[in-house]
């Protein structure tokens, strides 16, 4: 309804100008994430389908999923009449005009599907808000926060990755999923699954809700689940779809028999516990305690200098480490917290049904929880969770304030990510530009409600400046930088776990105390 005829003119504008912001950013700084997808477009387009998981000449080895490997094939069809040297296995690091032209558009022309989703998405917001200045309408709130998502922006179309069309894919089945299209949702969200594995973090949320929504199709006057209305036929449409995607996807290396190392590339538990740059997850507090205790063990002589290993996580390489004074962590310990942590809000969605808000609720902290406790966790995937809580926070004020804390400190701990100094200009204006829209729309959009943040929350989020200020400029110019240039490093992952910690809690506590109106339960 509010994207009514007239409502469509903002909406294409939105979209044509972030089009054109991404256009502008094609010279910029790119990571060694662009060699890695030259090297998948060579693999697929030169080698048999037998050999794309084993091909090793690069370090840079496929490990995503067969659906993304075959858009990889259909890309280098069109990347040969840019310039075929960038399909040569052997061509390692190779870097052509030509080359990053052609990459940096297949990013910006595959988000497409990135803008036609968060088009459905805003249709599904109900405008009981009607507001005379469009730029009042949650419906236009929602899309700018979507589209212009500038975590989004720096680590697709600077830092370079496809994420755009897969997270466009994920918001079309959550799209769906709230227009009650349940198969077209479940059957985009398996499709997601073969493209890139990640997504499996959020795989309970759409498990229980499927299960609960569509499997059982009425409840009872008290809001509880009619076990009667348990439909046979949706349980076996909804397992179709998934054999029928997983199939098409791993059924060609099942009959080369190959299926055993496609796992092997898909789940590389050889890589440490983080990231070379820690996520600022749980586990960055964890190895800063550990850190914080080794220091005060050495200097009251409770620890033997000579026992504890030179090997620190602080080198900038992915490399498995051991903790000095905590235990170490393994896969299987980060398996059961993550296990753990998930678990209430998938209770919270099977007993507490709400709709299409209680399974975002349910995703935001599937993908919170897996974020914080998960093994090798890439700073990156913060925005699995951000993505979908800007679609909560128009719709409630307590959910817009958990929306500031979480996904200003998630896009301030992608800052590293872009180190360079002619970037350093660009990465902080967008980040304010986008930090102060989100700031100033949710605030005008609940200005009768009580304040979004607290005063305690506002200090924390302010801090952020000096931090950054202490990072990028008064750090360089001290002699720490040459003995412990990990320092900034350190300080942006601790700083904004805290803060991720604290949202992840909150919106936890939020859901958890929440009651059920009369009318949800007859729903």
């Amino acid at each position: 309804r509010a994207m009514a005829a007239g409502g469509r003119g903002w909406f294409r504008a939105l979209a044509l100008g972030v089009s054109f912001l991404k256009c502008l950013l094609i010279p910029a700084y790119y990571s060694t994430d662009f060699e890695v997808h030259r090297n998948w477009l060579a693999i697929t387009h030169n080698l048999p389908l037998s050999q794309w998981y084993y091909e090793a000449t690069s370090e840079w080895t496929l490990d995503y999923p067969p659906f993304f490997a075959w858009f990889e094939y259909a890309l280098s069809h069109i990347a040969k009449y840019f310039d075929p040297q960038m399909l040569v296995v052997e061509n390692l690091n190779y870097a052509s005009r030509a080359t990053i032209l052609f990459q940096r558009l297949s990013v910006i022309f595959t988000d497409t599907l990135f803008i036609y989703a968060v088009h459905e998405c805003c249709r599904c917001i109900n405008g009981k808000r009607a507001a005379k200045d469009i730029l009042e309408k949650p419906t236009f709130i929602l899309a700018v926060l979507l589209l212009w998502n500038f975590g989004l922006l720096i680590v697709d179309h600077i830092h370079f990755q496809y994420n755009g069309f897969l997270f466009g894919l994920m918001l079309l089945s959550v799209a769906r999923l709230c227009q009650k299209r349940y198969l077209e949702g479940a059957l985009l969200f398996a499709v997601l699954l073969h493209f890139k594995h990640i997504y499996m973090y959020v795989a309970p949320a759409y498990g229980i809700y499927l299960l609960r929504s569509y499997c059982f199709t009425a409840n009872n006057a008290d809001g509880s689940l009619k076990w009667r209305s348990f439909s046979f036929l949706h349980v076996t449409l909804l397992g179709l779809i998934v054999c029928l995607v997983s199939a098409l996807s791993l059924g060609p290396f099942l009959v080369l028999g190959q299926l055993p190392q496609v796992i092997a590339r898909l789940f590389p538990f050889k890589r440490g516990l983080c990231h070379a740059y820690w996520a600022p997850n749980f586990w960055a507090l964890y190895n800063a305690m550990d850190k914080a205790l080794t220091v005060l063990g050495l200097k009251c002589n409770f620890l033997d200098d000579k026992k504890i290993p030179k090997a620190s996580m602080t080198g900038g390489l992915v490399q498995e480490f051991q903790h000095t004074v905590l235990p170490s962590v393994t896969p299987l310990a980060t398996l059961i917290c993550t296990f753990i942590a998930i678990l209430p809000s998938v209770f919270c969605l099977w007993f507490k049904p709400q709709g299409p808000r209680g399974f975002l609720q349910c995703l935001v902290l599937c993908a919170l929880s897996s974020f914080m406790f998960g093994w090798h966790v890439h700073e990156k995937a913060i925005l699995l969770a951000i993505l979908p809580l800007s679609l909560l926070s128009i719709q409630r004020a307590k959910d817009a304030g958990i929306y500031l804390i979480l996904a200003t400190t998630g896009h301030f701990s992608l800052f590293p990510l872009l180190f360079t100094p002619a970037e350093l200009p660009i990465k902080i204006l967008l980040m304010l530009l986008f930090t102060v829209y989100s700031f100033s729309s949710l605030k005008s959009l609940f200005r009768r409600e009580k304040p979004l943040l607290s005063w305690l929350e506002t200090i924390y989020l302010i801090q952020l400046v000096p931090l950054e200020i202490f990072c990028e400029i008064i750090f360089p110019l001290t002699p720490w930088k040459q003995h412990f240039p990990f320092v900034p490093l350190l300080l942006t992952s601790v700083y904004c776990a805290l803060g991720i910690t604290y949202a992840w809690l909150k919106l936890y506590v939020s859901v958890l105390t929440e009651r059920i109106s009369v009318r949800q339960k007859a729903e």
